[in-house]
């Protein structure tokens, strides 16, 4: 009988609020510092499991978000420019947190530098984090074959003068 009111009742309600919370944090987040697209994706993720209108508007942007992610880790250069600009991210949450003084060119009232303090850093550095997770998670999922990375390999070497160039069987 728990086991009942636990799927029938607790779990639907559990997913709904947890659903519409995301979707109510990213939409907040869209204004404010923070991870707002990300939110509203995870709040519709969360809602598919219950609503076919939820589900509807997941798969686009499902498609669209595994493209970008798999982009995102074709090259290294790309893994490494994200990963600086996930470092950047975390240092000026960093930043904002420790707030430092206004500077000299600051027009406004000096309680208005950096407004919230250390719940916008945490948002910040969250964001940092998300980033992180999500470029090792594409590597992980989408990064190239050891074959495909062979053949980048010596190509690149090729262009830096130290093979010939490779066979492409062409006649």
């Amino acid at each position: 009988m728990l086991s009942t009111f636990v799927h029938v009742w607790l779990k639907p309600l559990a997913v709904n609020i947890a659903g519409w919370l995301l979707l109510a944090v990213g939409v907040l987040a869209l204004v404010l510092p923070g991870p707002g697209l990300l939110c509203i994706v995870a709040g519709l993720a969360v809602l598919s499991t219950r609503y076919r209108w939820a589900e509807r508007l997941m798969h686009p942007v499902k498609a669209r978000a595994y493209h970008l992610a798999a982009e995102g880790v074709k090259t290294r250069s790309r893994i490494v420019m994200s990963s600086l600009g996930a470092a950047c991210l975390f240092a000026l949450g960093l930043i904002w947190g420790l707030r430092p003084p206004a500077p000299g060119w600051w027009t406004w009232p000096e309680d208005w530098w950096l407004l919230g303090g250390w719940g916008t850093a945490i948002t910040i550095m969250g964001s940092a984090g998300f980033a992180v997770g999500l470029i090792i998670y594409s590597h992980r999922r989408f990064g190239l074959p050891a074959k495909a990375r062979r053949t980048a390999e010596v190509r690149l070497r090729h262009r830096r003068g130290g093979l010939p160039k490779p066979d492409r069987g062409e006649s």
